[in-house]
């Protein structure tokens, strides 16, 4: 069993152990009563949202590839971002559709630059929502414990210091003079960062109304800023690379943040339920990109092989399945 297959699996058994957690905790019935009566209203809203939200980082991130002098048309650049949302979804790690859309587009252009056009692009939106967790969870533990508050300030003094660590460790890399420049060029100087901060201000903002609307759709009745401002530090749980698709940890986050905030440990997690739902939902364009990519790929082999018997297979298609991955 390769080590891939063993990471799947362990982060499937870490959902469903998060998931068994909390039905031991929680009683699971009051969940599933919430989540029965999905108001669908708010669902289609969210899911409306959630097309304005692909169409503007699809365009942040065609705005950080011009940048870096890569051309990326705004239909191709959305059938992408569908397609790398989608598989961010069903996909171990949450970056797999991330790491798929570099590489197709370095088919087609230089390599390192493709690979930073994303990596920039996903760097812009995290420094944002970064910043949007941060001011939320200081003012949604500001009445909480002594102990509280001082475990945020180790865990916000933490990531300074990784961030720290990394620049030095990126200055002292042979190439780094001209990675800097990249980030300057693409995050920094000019436009670029008036530009970055807005569409990334923009997307996060996106990212927090379906949170609130899949609030809504559950029927929940906390107020949408309170509801805002728990799904800052929530959202970005799901960065941590345990479980698939944040699926398990998210729902222990909410059950924890909602109890930090006085508010009902089974409300949380049903709302975190929802918004998981929605955003799956909302990924399904990717799964017919991820098709009719297939379809094509199929359709190329069919005709680049002379013999539909399968003789000569190998001489007409291994070459070029050693030098790169299956696309998908």
């Amino acid at each position: 069993m390769s080590r891939r297959t063993l990471l799947l699996i362990a982060r499937g058994v870490t959902s469903l152990g998060l998931f068994a957690l909390l039905a031991y905790i929680l009683d699971p019935r009051d969940v599933s009563a919430r989540l029965m009566d999905l108001d669908p209203a708010w669902v289609v809203i969210a899911l409306v949202v959630s097309i304005a939200q692909v169409v503007g980082s699809a365009w942040r991130w065609r705005f950080t590839a011009s940048r870096l002098n890569l051309d990326l048309p705004m239909r191709r650049a959305v059938s992408e971002y569908y397609l790398s949302t989608f598989l961010n979804q069903v996909l171990p790690g949450g970056v797999m559709g991330d790491v798929s859309r570099a590489w197709r587009h370095a088919r087609e252009v230089d390599t390192r630059a493709s690979i930073q056009s994303v990596a920039f692009e996903r760097i812009s939106g995290l420094v944002v929502m970064s910043a949007v967790a941060t001011v939320s969870a200081i003012l949604l533990l500001g009445d909480v414990s002594r102990e509280a508050r001082a475990g945020l300030a180790i865990l916000v003094l933490g990531l300074i210091a990784w961030g720290g660590v990394s620049a030095r460790r990126m200055r002292q890399r042979a190439e780094a003079p001209q990675l800097l420049v990249d980030v300057r060029r693409a995050l920094l100087d000019g436009v670029a960062l008036p530009v970055q901060l807005v569409t990334s201000t923009a997307v996060v903002a996106s990212y927090l109304a379906v949170f609130v609307m899949a609030g809504r759709a559950v029927q929940l009745d906390t107020p949408a800023l309170m509801l805002a401002m728990l799904a800052g530090p929530l959202l970005m749980t799901m960065l941590v690379p345990v479980t698939i698709a944040g699926w398990g940890l998210r729902e222990v986050a909410a059950a924890a943040l909602w109890s930090a905030a006085g508010l009902s440990p089974t409300d949380g997690v049903a709302v975190s339920v929802s918004y998981g739902l929605i955003v799956l939902v909302s990924s399904v364009p990717g799964a017919v990109v991820l098709g009719l990519t297939l379809l094509r790929s199929e359709d190329r082999d069919r005709t680049a092989d002379p013999n539909p018997d399968g003789s000569g297979v190998l001489e007409v298609a291994g070459p070029r399945r050693d030098s790169a991955p299956p696309e998908v």
